[in-house]
């Protein structure tokens, strides 16, 4: 089950990124863990491996929407060969946090992306999803629309 589009009551920063406090918890209520450091947790593992994925002008620009913190796990990353499926993405994220299953390595990745149009922008996760192979906007908390050819 993937998590439903998120939009938060919190109030977010209107200069600047979001704070990185702001960030786990937007992941903690939505992914509706018990603690704001299991929400950290998951929230580094999901970004690092995030990082591998995103290149170019939207690399540049997601480093620069995100908090300080959350630019620095996505700029440390060296850019992967090959994108990888979303199901393959998931399978990869999954043995890096203690004691998922796929099922809840599902969860935990789209608790985090699910936050991120809110926090980056609609625009830039267009452009992000453009990069990445289909079945990744479903990750987003997005319906997956089908790409002309």
């Amino acid at each position: 089950m993937t998590p439903a589009p998120f939009r938060s009551a919190l109030p977010l920063t209107s200069a600047g990124p979001t704070r990185w406090r702001e960030l786990v918890e937007l992941v903690r209520r939505f992914g509706q863990y018990a603690t704001g450091a299991e929400a950290e947790r998951v929230t580094r593992i999901v970004l690092s491996a995030l990082g591998a994925l995103v290149v170019g002008d939207e690399r540049v620009d997601l480093v620069r929407r995100l908090p300080e913190e959350a630019a620095l796990l996505i700029a440390s990353q060296v850019p992967a060969t090959r994108k990888p499926t979303a199901a393959e993405f998931v399978e990869s994220v999954a043995p890096r946090i203690p004691g998922a299953t796929p099922a809840t390595a599902r969860w935990d990745v789209s608790s985090v992306l699910s936050i991120l149009p809110q926090v980056i922008g609609e625009d830039l996760t267009d452009r992000i999803l453009s990069q990445l192979p289909n079945g990744y906007a479903l990750l987003f908390g997005r319906a997956e629309l089908k790409r002309s050819a």
